[in-house]
């Protein structure tokens, strides 16, 4: 075998092999990755603001953003008419930039 081919050792323990593959299964969506880009980047942005960002329709937009909220990937509050949301698992960016470091991207 070549280094390139060797296997790795990744010294993942059962519970970081089971967060690992919750944020990949939560985040496994362009528009969902997209969202978790801009929110980690801003305290907090409303649905409308994610909706232009990203370039997808609110109904679509606020069901992912339900889907997540749900999952415990991000939180949310009201002020006033707006409902802001915000990341609140951090560990989802590590994991998304791990991805995006990949050489066969």
């Amino acid at each position: 075998m070549t280094p390139a081919t060797a296997p790795t050792d990744l010294n993942l323990t059962t519970e970081k092999m089971e967060k690992v593959a919750f944020i990949l299964k939560t985040t496994a969506h362009p528009t969902r990755i997209a969202i978790v880009q801009l929110l980690a980047n801003q305290e907090s942005l409303s649905v409308t603001d994610i909706c232009e960002r990203v370039g997808s329709e609110q109904s679509l937009t606020s069901h992912h953003l339900t889907g997540m909220k749900l999952k415990g990937i991000l939180s949310s509050h009201r002020d006033g008419k707006n409902v802001l949301y915000s990341l609140k698992m951090r560990e989802v960016v590590d994991v998304i930039q791990c991805l995006a470091g990949c050489t066969f991207l």
